[in-house]
């Protein structure tokens, strides 16, 4: 039997190059809405806890309506993915401040109705129409 030593660098390198491995996470306030724009895989790596903080910090905006999760450019979300949005929603909970995620995909919308997520986070379909749901 022949052994083969593989360069686990070269995998480093490769993961490290996909955009579709790491998350981004973008926001800004906008109307007294804080968003949050999410792209690339929802899954557990370091970067996930910067949605966290990211939203963490958002929650402190004075006079904040609601919070939204733009998700349309998230390309796969796992266990740990879902268990960070959770976390999410009950940071905003915390503040009573209104959730909406949008731009939902199939592949996440169906793992949101099969966990019964989908009742907090309540998907929408546009930015507008979760500001006015929020506002009402």
């Amino acid at each position: 039997m022949e052994i083969i030593e593989v360069d686990n660098s070269l995998i480093e390198d490769a993961v490290k190059k996909n955009p579709l491995t790491s998350l981004s996470v973008k926001s800004w306030v906008e109307d007294d809405f804080a968003i949050i724009d999410l792209a690339g895989a929802l899954t557990l790596s370091p970067s996930l806890s910067t949605l966290r903080d990211t939203a963490r910090n958002l929650l402190g905006t004075p006079n904040l309506i609601g919070l939204i999760l733009r998700v349309a450019d998230v390309t796969y979300t796992d266990s740990a993915g879902l268990g960070e949005l959770t976390i999410v929603y009950s940071y905003a909970n915390k503040r009573s401040c209104p959730l909406r995620i949008v731009g939902v995909l199939p592949n996440l919308r169906k793992m949101l109705e099969m966990t019964r997520l989908d009742e907090l986070l309540q998907p929408v379909d546009s930015v507008i129409i979760a500001k006015k749901q929020m506002k009402a």
